[in-house]
């Protein structure tokens, strides 16, 4: 397993976010307003995490139509361990902030599933 040393500050805020609901598949536009990172940053660090086993990534099956498919990101069982680890070696709040609620909770809509759109 990779040490806390091993992750950056926002890759630690993916983790944190992906470890909410491990088994879960997030597309990234959800993990972006989860996490308030823009797209330049998170997504290298999604493709980053993929190539070391940590994420696993599918094409959405069945999109909403007049939608395009989306990319899904969920943790790995190694993912999971890895980040649960860094995550609780991470200096206080900072590696585990509370982020912003996504923009559908906060306009009071219910949030849209990420496997079906």
């Amino acid at each position: 397993m990779r040490s806390r040393a091993k992750f950056s500050a926002q890759t630690l805020l993916v983790l944190a976010a992906l470890c909410e609901e491990p088994s879960h598949w997030r597309h990234g536009y959800a993990l972006a307003m989860r996490t308030g990172l823009k797209s330049g940053t998170l997504y290298p660090i999604l493709i980053r995490l993929a190539e070391r086993g940590l994420v696993e990534a599918c094409w959405q099956q069945e999109p909403s139509p007049g939608r395009p498919r989306r990319h899904l990101y969920r943790l790995t069982a190694v993912g999971l361990a890895s980040a649960m680890e860094a995550l609780a070696s991470a200096p206080g709040p900072a590696a585990r902030p509370s982020a912003p609620a996504p923009r559908a909770a906060r306009a009071g809509r219910p949030a849209v599933d990420p496997v079906t759109g």
